[in-house]
């Protein structure tokens, strides 16, 4: 999708060159804006979930014409405040007229190549009812890669019983299976291993439930959480590098984040006076690495108390605490922005576990033994667990959160933390926010 966009533009300013303007376009000062044009059509393009988040025709259709005039406006916004056209409106309109069939294009071809791996990967699971019935919820929601349960059984159903027989190699021929995933209870059954091991001879790919939510959701599921803890390293402890990469990184972001927070600190102000009166800035005390607790600050989007400060139960959707002009601020994320202070002094990193308040922390370290293990790293303005699930309004969705925070420990490197800072943009373009 992305080289499209690249040729799409540069043909356009070839031919702009060649037949309209008369100019040699490698050599003229425009031809670096081209290339900034096409970063932000990319940029537009995937913040608004193409190709692979669009689900039918209608909805890749809509998008693409999105996102083609997202770009489109970008660079009209970008050459307004430089005060001069830095590209021919012919290469700007010609593109947005031209990229939306492109986009639905490739989109479309991302639905079928979804379909087909869907169909490639089909899974026969052994494990009890509730686990079976989670994985069919998970899978339908957001895997990380698509799969389809195509048969189910009990660990009882797949002992051979009293016969020679085989009844769970029988069942995923029957259905023919691609993908064999064993719960921890028929792990521990020498026959079902045996009839695993066969079925593994003929080209079948075997999964424990633990690693089949890993590699297929991104997730640890809840029974092997306690299990697993402190199996496996965790990059901000075991690797030196890593860790001074991360807060290069940190930094460097930090202060970029620094400038857009003076510029926008006016208007958020202006808005304030108008339709959300009281304290600019929230302060809320969090808990962060070690356990050590630091004060987060955030643009308040919520009424205050009569003491002045906010309610401290969890949010909800539609939250009546939260202002007119708080729910654009939640939209955008702009309620964030503040905490890029907190990054500079070190309280947070730019992608980790969210941090959470103390009674929360200490209620689910009750509840959950291994709760503080996610306070080994240093807790983030973003993180895994956010852009696959969201903000947790219960002690449930912190448990469901937690699934996530734990492969994040598991796979934390620079290419998993580029990966969700990419996610959260895209979390942007569609406005989730709570």
């Amino acid at each position: 999708m992305y080289l499209g966009v690249a040729g799409i533009v540069l043909l356009l300013g070839k031919c702009h060159a060649q037949f309209i303007g008369l100019y040699d376009l490698t050599g003229s000062g425009r031809f670096a804006w081209f290339f900034a044009y096409i970063a932000v059509l990319s940029l537009a393009a995937y913040a608004l979930g193409l190709p692979e988040l669009v689900r039918s025709r209608k909805s890749a259709i809509a998008t693409g014409v999105a996102a083609a005039g997202v770009g489109a406006l970008g660079i009209s916004v970008v050459q307004l405040f430089v005060g001069d056209a830095l590209l021919p409106r012919f290469v700007v309109f010609g593109s947005a007229l031209l990229l939306p069939g492109w986009y639905a294009t490739c989109s479309l071809l991302a639905a079928g190549g979804r379909s087909r791996a869907e169909e490639r990967d089909r899974v026969v699971v052994v494990a009890s009812d509730a686990e079976v019935h989670a994985l069919r919820q998970e899978l339908e929601a957001h895997p990380e890669r698509p799969a389809s349960i195509v048969a189910d059984l009990r660990v009882v159903e797949a002992l051979p019983g009293n016969s020679d027989g085989a009844p769970l190699a029988e069942a995923v021929r029957l259905a023919e299976g691609k993908v064999l995933v064993l719960d921890r209870a028929a792990q521990t059954e020498q026959s079902i291993v045996a009839q695993a091991a066969s079925l593994h001879e003929t080209g079948v790919r075997i999964r424990t439930l633990s690693l089949f939510y890993e590699e297929w959701l991104g997730k640890l599921p809840i029974s092997e959480l306690e299990r697993v803890s402190l199996m496996f390293d965790i990059g901000e402890i075991h690797r030196v590098r890593y860790t001074r990469a991360k807060r290069i990184v940190d930094v460097a972001l930090a202060l970029c984040g620094l400038l857009l927070l003076c510029l926008v600190i006016v208007p958020i102000m202006m808005g304030n006076i108008v339709a959300n009166r009281g304290p600019l800035f929230y302060r809320q005390t969090r808990v962060g690495k070690g356990g050590s607790e630091f004060t987060i600050l955030k643009f308040r989007t919520m009424i205050p108390q009569v003491s002045g400060h906010l309610h401290d139960e969890w949010t909800s959707a539609n939250d009546p605490r939260v202002t007119s002009f708080g729910r654009v601020l939640r939209r955008t994320h702009l309620d964030e922005l503040p905490q890029v202070t907190n990054i500079l002094r070190g309280d947070l990193s730019v992608v980790g576990p969210r941090p959470e308040q103390p009674s929360y922390v200490h209620d689910l370290s009750l509840k959950l033994p291994f709760y503080p293990l996610r306070h080994l790293v240093r807790p983030g303005l973003t993180g895994w667990a956010q852009v696959k699930y969201g903000y947790a309004a219960s002690d449930a969705d912190a448990m469901e959160k937690l699934q996530y925070e734990f492969w994040y420990l598991r796979h934390q490197d620079v290419v998993t933390d580029l990966r969700i800072i990419g996610r959260t943009l895209r979390s942007f373009g569609f406005g989730d926010g709570r």
